[in-house]
């Protein structure tokens, strides 16, 4: 059931309720059955008025003078951002970072299964990672089909990313987790996120820069 009061929301938006979740299930697991806009703000690191407006987008929801239903609210937010169902992923580039990313429990925690794997260097096709068999891209639309699969990570190097972000598009993927430090040129229609460590080590060392 779409519970969104408005259909479009700001990136940041999106951002801010996705941390939101990630607190509520912190009070969930602590037993809190309501909480209030400043409790969820203060653990959120934003201010009370933003976690309103952020919420309002949902409607009337919650009981005023109360709060929200922690249990609830989880359930709104993560239904209206599409995250309250599985999501098939494929990963290119099984070096350090991607086995790393294999190994992570929270993916499949959270509703995004990582099922198939791809690389190019012969020596890698066939091993087995975490349960997983590496294929050779050229296998890729195949899965993709017979998987289900509806988003790529890739985790190549570089040099190597632009050519997989074109394995997933040709494979038929509308959606791609970009972690290798290069910008891909992809059709319109395809969503590319990144995930650049650098982006935050500039700002960091900018801001650390200026304290002196």
């Amino acid at each position: 059931m779409d519970i969104l009061k408005e259909k479009h929301i700001p990136r940041a938006t999106i951002q801010r309720l996705a941390a939101y979740v990630q607190v509520l299930e912190n009070f969930a697991r602590d037993n809190v059955e309501v909480i209030s806009s400043n409790p969820l703000a203060l653990a959120s690191g934003v201010n009370a008025s933003q976690v309103r407006k952020d919420l309002a987008y949902f409607g009337e929801f919650g009981i005023r003078g109360v709060g929200y239903p922690v249990l609830s609210l989880i359930k709104a937010i993560t239904a209206s951002l599409g995250v309250d169902q599985e999501w098939r992923m494929a990963l290119i580039g099984v070096g350090n970072l991607g086995k790393a990313l294999l190994n992570h429990d929270d993916f499949r925690a959270r509703g995004f299964n990582i099922t198939a794997i791809f690389d190019c260097d012969p020596f890698k096709i066939g091993e087995i990672v975490h349960g997983l068999e590496v294929r050779c891209t050229s296998d890729l639309p195949r899965l993709v089909l017979e998987a289900g699969i509806e988003i790529g990570i890739i985790t190549t190097p570089p040099e190597r990313a632009q050519r997989a972000a074109e394995h997933l598009v040709n494979a038929g993927l509308a959606g791609i987790l970009n972690f290798a430090p290069a910008r891909l040129h992809v059709p319109e229609g395809v969503n590319v996120e990144y995930v650049d460590f650098f982006d935050h080590l500039y700002t960091l060392a900018f801001k650390h820069s200026r304290q002196d």
